[in-house]
C-alpha cells in the first residue's frame, strides 16, 4: 500500500488560528480553549529555530561535535487588526458596548494584562500543496509572545499588523511543533 509523499510544495497561507492554552499538566493532557480565534487576513506564517552546536577538541583535532535544538520561533504577519487576536495574544478581554449608531468594541492593556500560552496553526490552500485536494498545516503547540506586536497607522497605506512567538514543548508531551500532509483538505477547527 502506497503511502503519501513525504515532499510537497509550498504556496500560500488561506488560514491561521490561535487558541489559547489552558492547562498543560507534566505527564497529563494539554487542553485549549473551545473556541480558536481566526488571525484575519493572514498573509504569512514564518517559523524557524535556533541551534546550539557544541564541538569537542583534543589531540589537536574535532574529537566530536553535538547539537541540540534551542528553541523555535514563529512570525505572522495579518492584513486586519482583531482585538479578539489582541486578547489571546497579551490578555484581557474584548467588550462590546452601545446601540446603534454608538457601538463600541473595546480591548484594553492594563498592568495586569500579561502574555499567555496559545497555540497557533496554519494551512495552506488546497493548490497550495502538491497534493491535489489536499494541504499542509503546521501546528506550534505552545507560544507564547516574544515581541509585544507591531499595531498602529501609517500615512497613504495600509498598516500590516504582525506578532513574533516563541514556542517551547508542551510539558505534557515534549511537542514542540507538528506539519501535517493531508490527502484531502482538513478546515483548522
Amino acid at each position: 500500500m502506497p503511502g503519501l509523499s513525504h515532499a510537497t510544495k509550498l504556496f500560500s497561507i488561506v488560514d491561521c488560528k490561535i487558541t489559547a492554552l489552558t492547562s498543560d499538566p507534566a505527564g497529563g493532557t494539554a487542553t485549549y480553549a473551545a473556541t480558536s480565534v481566526d488571525v484575519p487576513g493572514i498573509k504569512s506564517l514564518a517559523i524557524s529555530g535556533n541551534m546550539q552546536s557544541k564541538t569537542l577538541r583534543g589531540d589537536n583535532t574535532l574529537l566530536d561535535t553535538s547539537s541540540y535544538i534551542d528553541g523555535v520561533t514563529a512570525a505572522a504577519e495579518h492584513a486586519l487588526m482583531s482585538l479578539d487576536v489582541l486578547a489571546v495574544l497579551l490578555g484581557g478581554a474584548v467588550t462590546d458596548s452601545g446601540t446603534t449608531p454608538s457601538q463600541k468594541s473595546v480591548w484594553g492593556l492594563t498592568s495586569t494584562s500579561a502574555p499567555a500560552y496559545f497555540k497557533i496553526e496554519g494551512v495552506t490552500p488546497p493548490g497550495g500543496s502538491s497534493l491535489i485536494g489536499g494541504d499542509v498545516h503546521v501546528t506550534l503547540w505552545k507560544c507564547q509572545l516574544s515581541k509585544f506586536p507591531e499595531l498602529g497607522f501609517q500615512g497613504d497605506d495600509y498598516r500590516i499588523p504582525k506578532f513574533e512567538v516563541s514556542a517551547v514543548p508542551l510539558a505534557s508531551t515534549g511537542k514542540w511543533m507538528d506539519v501535517t500532509f493531508n490527502e484531502t483538505a482538513v478546515a483548522i477547527p
